[in-house]
């Protein structure tokens, strides 16, 4: 029997009345920003830890289904962060997570969130071009591996050649080092396949200039120093 007095509890079902507080806990979704029994992470510093890792430019799509946030919450957050790098923060733009906001006038980093390709990425500033260019050029003195050196040395006498050739001469996946000798400066893009339009690969003057000789002609014969003679690699081993 329902009480007809103000202020009685509702039944079951019933929507309670104004004023009266329902202490039943809230009831939420756990998500990677608000997992249950651990301390809840901040929506800024996790998107910053996914674009530092990223080796390319992240959408605000995937970067909302990552931290299992809405696409709005996201772009505030990706504004808050390239504010914050610039040294201050959106005006009247709150932190929702931390409760604060950086003041404006802060330090302005070195490096820079930039909207390319229809991501975000860290860039480094475009006054620091000129340092970080001599530094990669000297981290580029350091020794190439034994995978490098092998692949290296297959474009070298083979060249122009594909990557899916090399691969079948060296019967590995060579997609890395490939990547790494282009980075360094050693081979490049020199033409394509007529029939199947692949990217052919040759060395550099560098490599000459690395090597000390002239010309590709003063490469030492190859087949006497591989296992088993393997004559005819130095012509037409594919």
């Amino acid at each position: 029997m329902t009480s007809e007095t103000d202020g009685t509890t509702p039944t079951d079902g019933a929507t309670p009345t104004d004023g009266v507080t329902d202490d039943r806990p809230e009831v939420s979704v756990a998500t990677p920003l608000d997992v249950p029994g651990q301390p809840r992470l901040d929506l800024d510093r996790a998107i910053e830890a996914l674009l530092f890792i990223a080796d390319e430019p992240q959408g605000i799509v995937h970067l909302a289904a990552a931290v299992a946030r809405p696409i709005a919450e996201v772009k505030a957050s990706i504004a808050r962060l390239v504010a914050d790098y610039d040294g201050g923060a959106p005006s009247g733009e709150p932190r929702t997570d931390a409760g604060e906001r950086p003041a404006a006038g802060g330090i302005r980093r070195a490096f820079e969130l930039r909207e390319v390709g229809g991501g975000w990425r860290f860039y480094a500033r475009s006054e620091y071009d000129a340092l970080i260019t001599d530094a990669v050029l000297a981290q580029t003195s350091t020794k190439l591996s034994q995978a490098a050196l092998e692949t290296l040395a297959v474009i070298a006498y083979k060249q122009p050649i594909s990557r899916s050739s090399i691969a079948s001469i060296r019967a590995v996946n060579v997609d890395s080092v490939v990547r790494t000798l282009y980075g360094r400066g050693l081979i490049a893009e020199v033409d394509t396949d007529d029939e199947t339009g692949a990217i052919l690969y040759g060395t550099t003057e560098l490599l000459l200039t690395n090597l000390g000789i002239a010309s590709l002609d003063d490469l030492p014969p190859i087949s006497p120093l591989l296992d088993g003679g393997q004559e005819g690699f130095d012509r037409d081993l594919v």
